[in-house]
């Protein structure tokens, strides 16, 4: 007997395929369009910029855009802070998180829940009310004019959709697995690290790359950390280099922003198919 094929809503019926195949790719096209503007600025001069309006085929590439961009704006200096910053940061993050969905998900204790409405509350405190804290707190560790402070204090949020996210995929694998880990004489911290921890995998994915982009493109809290500091600079902050007290340069901001997203789009395209395994699976939980 042949499984029974779910029927398709009403308006897929009646639409034609070709239709939604050129609707989807008008919105793909609307999607990018920004990004290959941005493409094709970094290759324009000042004035073809602005007088080119919505073009994207340059006249001239002009590739010492992006050579302006890598030395003379300090680019390569900045994408290696980025570089440090984003990486360390992703490490603590997952760690730290992955440990507390372990926790949340797994074992029901006193105060569990309220643990829970504490993190989840954090959610509507602004970024803004917790920077003096944070430049008070790195200043008393001597760390404000440092990366690890940076480091820090872009790590040392709360986290909460990953935590979620690893709170609710621990919480829908099988209890047996931590009974046999039990049985062969592991501990809390074995049992975690060897047997749910590798489970983990696409929510790791799923975190790690969320963190990335968080820490690749914030842009205030590095503000404040290298402000007496310029060399601390990560890529959005370094952008002000190209802003002058008279003119920007606009070719060289929009070809330091196509650098900046080479790593973004590299990891995310490696990363897709953890990715969405480790929110299919988060949400399925």
């Amino acid at each position: 007997m042949s499984a029974a094929v779910p029927s398709r809503p009403r308006w897929r019926r009646r639409l034609p395929w070709w239709a939604l195949v050129a609707g989807l790719g008008l919105v793909a096209i609307l999607w990018i369009y920004p990004f290959l503007w941005m493409l094709s600025a970094s290759l324009k001069s000042p004035a073809e910029i602005f007088a080119g309006g919505l073009g994207l085929l340059p006249e001239q590439m002009r590739w010492e855009n992006y050579a302006r961009a890598w030395t003379d704006g300090n680019f390569h200096r900045y994408l290696v802070n980025t570089a440090v910053v984003t990486l360390c940061t992703v490490v603590i993050v997952v760690v730290r998180c992955a440990l507390a969905g372990y926790v949340l998900g797994r074992y029901r204790f006193p105060g569990s829940r309220l643990i829970l409405g504490i993190l989840v509350a954090t959610l509507f405190v602004p970024t803004g009310y917790t920077i003096i804290p944070i430049v008070k707190l790195s200043m008393e560790l001597g760390l404000l004019d440092q990366l690890a402070g940076m480091i820090l204090a872009l790590s040392g949020g709360a986290n909460v959709a990953a935590i979620l996210i690893y709170a609710g995929y621990f919480r829908g694998l099988p209890a047996e697995l931590e009974e046999a880990a039990v049985v062969d004489g592991a501990g809390f911290l074995r049992t975690f690290t060897q047997v749910m921890l590798p489970l983990s995998m696409p929510v790791t994915a799923t975190v790690g790359v969320l963190t990335f982009l968080f820490t690749w493109n914030a842009f205030f809290l590095p503000l404040v950390f290298s402000f007496s500091n310029p060399a601390l600079r990560t890529v959005s902050v370094g952008m002000q280099a190209f802003v002058g007290e008279n003119s920007t340069d606009w070719p060289g901001m929009a070809a330091a922003g196509v650098i900046s997203l080479i790593p973004i789009v590299a990891l995310f395209a490696f990363m897709q198919r953890y990715f969405v395994e480790g929110i299919a699976g988060s949400v399925k939980s």
